[in-house]
């Protein structure tokens, strides 16, 4: 395995393995001990022993997606997970088996290409499998499909003290009861996950779209929230507030991406929103042939590499008055690049879910993201998402790990069962803290995890 040590490396070398592989360009000012360049499941092993024998933590990084750079911890021995690249796919069982580093646009373009399947994976097609499951998995279709990680069959794993284990439901189930939805305080390293995988239907996969003026805001927010509960079950939803390509406008675009067996299905599935559709679009378009391909290339746009960024997320009680709640976030963004963001999550959100640490979740997912070039404007784009949160936090019975930053927020990620059932199980696997686990304020959370609970009383 390739080490590269802090205090003996070229500083440009060493710079680059920190934090090379960061999709935020807003760089954390932390320095690892080490990093090491995993290409195995045996080199993953040898470097939590490393870590174990140098008497120093170990962090870890998957896709480098997070915003607050989880990954970068003082004082550890960062695994650099994205030289190890493995998949292999069982057509039969329809379960791939694909290591934490593939990103969802890699496993997809090979599963839909080679196997006529897709998995659930990240919107954003730079999101690694790691970070993404661990935290529960907001993808494709979620309000309908689920959550990614209840796809998630058995992970394999390396503990704390350096075994590796395989983990699902008949054994090590705590382990894998933590890996759906723990989010960076996993107690160990995954090597692999064993993923269940759906059909891609290739020929229904259509969109509808309408582009309103934000003065349309209330209107288009309301229509789209009215006709969710009892819309089509393979039909994702979705609003963002932004500024389109090409218009020197703020937009409000709400979404409808359907994956049926044949466009007759689809185009009957999306008819319902064309017809009730308000008055006063800029743009719109009805049933259009799209693809997994296409939809990665929109998400790729929106969240452009190269750039600084700060995030947020909440999950909106079921019956506050969203669009009244969202307003603010909606109508006043820091910066052109920027946009905020509306999923519909029901039904999911109202079914029983599998005994799994996941468990926060409501009718209404919102997230916000700054997004900027210019170090000078750090200040100001991180006020707004610090102030919109305030306001919007008051209205919400939780967040999403995806989308959160603990070292600047404390909320709730789990019901209260499940945070107190998650934190004991990362005590009793990992009890010296070796993992670095949730980067809170000044990193001092330790073995202990973090604590489930709001900054303010709802």
């Amino acid at each position: 395995m390739k080490i590269t040590w802090r205090d003996s490396a070229d500083p440009a070398v060493y710079e680059e393995a920190r934090v090379g592989r960061l999709f935020n360009h807003r760089r954390p000012q932390r320095f690892p001990l080490a990093v090491v360049k995993a290409t195995s499941e045996r080199e993953i092993v040898d470097a939590v022993k490393l870590a174990i024998e140098k008497n120093c933590r170990v962090a870890v990084r998957s896709g480098g997606h997070a915003l607050a750079g989880w990954s970068v911890r003082d004082q550890s021995i960062l695994i650099e997970l994205g030289e190890y690249k493995h998949l292999e796919v069982d057509p039969g069982s329809r379960i791939a088996r694909a290591s934490p580093s593939l990103t969802g646009k890699e496993l997809n373009d090979v599963l839909v290409k080679e196997h006529g399947m897709m998995f659930p994976a990240g919107h954003c097609p730079e999101v690694g499998l790691g970070g993404f499951l661990l935290q529960g998995g907001n993808g494709w279709n979620c309000r309908n499909w689920g959550w990614g990680c209840e796809r998630v069959k058995a992970v394999d794993v390396v503990t704390a003290t350096g075994e590796l284990l395989h983990c699902n439901a008949a054994q090590n189930r705590d382990l894998y009861w933590a890996a759906r939805g723990s989010g960076p305080g996993f107690p160990g390293v995954v090597t692999q996950f064993h993923l269940e995988l759906i059909p891609y239907r290739k020929l229904g996969f259509r969109s509808s779209g309408y582009v309103y003026p934000i003065r349309l805001y209330r209107e288009a927010f309301d229509w789209v929230l009215s006709i969710t509960p009892g819309f089509d079950g393979d039909t994702q939803i979705l609003a963002v507030s932004y500024y389109p390509e090409g218009i020197d406008e703020l937009c409000f675009f709400v979404s409808f991406l359907a994956m049926k067996h044949s466009p007759e299905e689809a185009e009957e599935a999306l008819r319902p929103a064309q017809d009730s559709r308000p008055d006063g679009a800029m743009t719109e378009w009805f049933c259009q042939e799209d693809s997994l391909e296409n939809q990665y290339s929109i998400e790729g746009k929106l969240n452009p590499e190269g750039h600084r960024y700060c995030s947020e997320s909440a999950y909106i009680c079921n019956d506050a008055d969203v669009p009244a709640v969202l307003e603010d976030a909606c109508k006043d963004l820091p910066h052109k690049k920027s946009y905020t963001l509306w999923y519909a999550v029901y039904p999911s959100s109202r079914r029983t879910l599998p005994d799994m640490a996941m468990s926060m979740r409501s009718d209404h997912y919102f997230a916000l993201y700054a997004i900027w070039e210019d170090e000078k404007d750090d200040l100001r784009c991180q006020s707004w998402v610090a102030n919109i949160i305030k306001k919007v936090q008051h209205h919400a019975v939780g967040s999403y790990l995806g989308d959160a930053d603990f070292q600047v927020r404390q909320t709730k990620f789990w019901e209260d069962a499940n945070a107190q059932r998650l934190m004991e199980i990362r005590r009793e696997w990992d009890p010296q803290g070796t993992i670095c686990g949730y980067l809170d304020k000044g990193d001092r959370s330790g073995a202990k995890g973090l604590e489930n609970k709001h900054e303010f009383k709802l």
